[in-house]
């Protein structure tokens, strides 16, 4: 079967720009008029299906406008009435654009169709999307906990994120049904074996002496906050309007290593808030910290892991993790144009995924409006002219950062200094590349190739004076 390919990383910034304005609208009339921000969050999710900021508000309002029956449960959503036959076409294709499409349609209707929720997230792993795959997940698991394969989809999720705790949990929460004892005890066990590779703990699973000591306290610990936990999901049951209580039981389940659990407390805050921009930077804030983690994790199983599957994980999760970082400042920096720390936090985004152009954009608005970046900006902007060729801009600005860039800044300033003379003399200007290779080896000789580069300059001088 061939693969549709994906679009999303290669919008155009113009494309990216219409989006976020979408949904600034659907954000700026969520509680007000639901179907409205729900038509417009729908468009940004077709439009960007790797967004998991754009589906987590999509989900949010339909929640807001269709909350669970009572009677039943969020299972009387289940089996009949569930519309994803019309997804198997395209996902037998490979289609797998056109399932989120046509799934985005049913969830306006019923944004608890488990079958549908399990057929995007699986299209989204086929496109790479990690973070919009976990969103669904996790949506089908709120929908239907006991279902065994939500909860065997949601493992093996966990478990590729390297978060095999809750991989086990969903293992636990079945085992107890009708012929799945076996299969959650193998899978159990294996997770368990893969949990203690992981820790660098080896195949023993012994706990140092220095552990047991620190092992009641903790117990005593995690009790209360276990008992914290369940009064803060009373609160939050008897008046769901109210915030404060979703944002620390949230920040309780973090610390609990359970980070699935908390960005479905922080989804649902979102929800109960109607967007509010205090809970979405919230939200925002600990995405990244949690991608970041998750990066690490696949990052050091690469490291003894070298099968194309690994590398496979790893690759999509760094790649969701740039994307994550560069939606979430994009919108800050919509947001608040006058912060130019945002600007640039988004510029260095832009560059390192390659965005050269639009990196570009984002450096030039903070040198006209933050005197105090000047240096840092500057050298930036000439390793992105460097970079597409533009060698006279690019020197330019390396200049302009060795006449702002300080002592105070001293990697940048060295970094400047080796960019001016390695350009210098690739343009042929050996006197200037001579300049400042030399008073870079003045201040650090040992930097990088600088010794062999000025040995170079050396003797093609020799050559020529002789």
């Amino acid at each position: 079967m061939a693969n549709e390919p994906d679009q999303s990383s290669s919008l155009s910034p113009s494309e990216r720009s219409r989006l976020q304005q979408t949904f600034q609208r659907g954000t700026q009339n969520a509680a007000a008029n639901a179907d409205y921000a729900a038509e417009m969050f729908a468009a940004c999710v077709t439009g960007d299906p790797a967004s998991a900021i754009y589906l987590q508000s999509y989900l949010g309002v339909l929640r807001k406008k269709h909350p669970p029956k009572k009677a039943g449960g969020l299972t009387s959503f289940l089996g009949s009435g569930s519309k994803a036959g019309s997804l198997k076409k395209p996902a037998a294709a490979g289609q797998w654009r056109d399932v989120v499409r046509l799934g985005v349609e049913i969830l306006k209707a019923n944004p608890y169709d488990v079958p549908s929720l399990l057929a995007m997230a699986d299209a989204c792993g086929q496109l790479g999307h990690q973070e919009t795959r976990g969103v669904y997940l996790r949506s089908a698991l709120d929908a239907a906990p006991t279902d065994i394969e939500v909860n065997r989809q949601c493992a093996r999720f966990a478990a590729e994120m390297g978060n095999f705790d809750q991989a086990i949990a969903c293992w636990v929460r079945v085992s107890s049904l009708k012929g799945m004892a076996e299969e959650a005890e193998r899978e159990i066990a294996r997770l368990q074996v893969e949990k203690t590779i992981a820790a660098g703990q080896g195949m023993s699973g012994r706990v140092a002496p220095a552990a047991k000591a620190g092992a009641e306290a903790a117990a005593g610990q995690a009790a209360a906050e276990t008992d914290r936990a369940a009064d803060l999901r009373k609160a939050i049951a008897a008046k769901p309007g109210e915030i404060e209580p979703y944002l620390e039981l949230a920040d309780l389940l973090e610390q609990a290593s359970q980070t699935g659990e908390a960005e479905k407390i922080l989804e649902k805050a979102l929800a109960a808030s109607g967007g509010d921009l205090k809970v979405r930077e919230h939200m925002e804030d600990r995405q990244i910290r949690w991608s970041r983690q998750r990066l690490m994790v696949a990052e050091k199983r690469a490291e003894t892991d070298a099968s194309p599957a690994a590398k496979q994980t790893l690759d999509q999760v760094r790649a969701a993790h740039a994307k994550l970082e560069v939606e979430v400042f994009s919108a800050r920096s919509a947001r608040y144009p006058e912060n130019t720390s945002f600007r640039y936090e988004l510029g260095l985004r832009l560059k390192a995924a390659r965005n050269v152009p639009e990196a570009i954009k984002q450096f030039q608005e903070v040198l006209q409006n933050d005197v105090r970046r000047k240096g840092v900006v500057a050298l930036e902007l000439g390793e992105c002219f460097q970079s597409i060729r533009q060698y006279d801009l690019a020197m330019r600005n390396y200049l302009l950062a060795l006449d702002a860039l300080t002592d105070r800044e001293p990697e940048q300033r060295k970094r400047a200094l080796y960019r001016a003379g390695v350009l210098a003399a690739g343009m042929g200007d050996e006197d200037a590349a001579r300049k400042h290779l030399s008073t870079l080896a003045g201040i650090d000789f040992g930097y990088r190739d600088v010794a062999q580069r000025l040995d170079k300059l050396s003797s093609v001088k020799d050559k020529g004076d002789s």
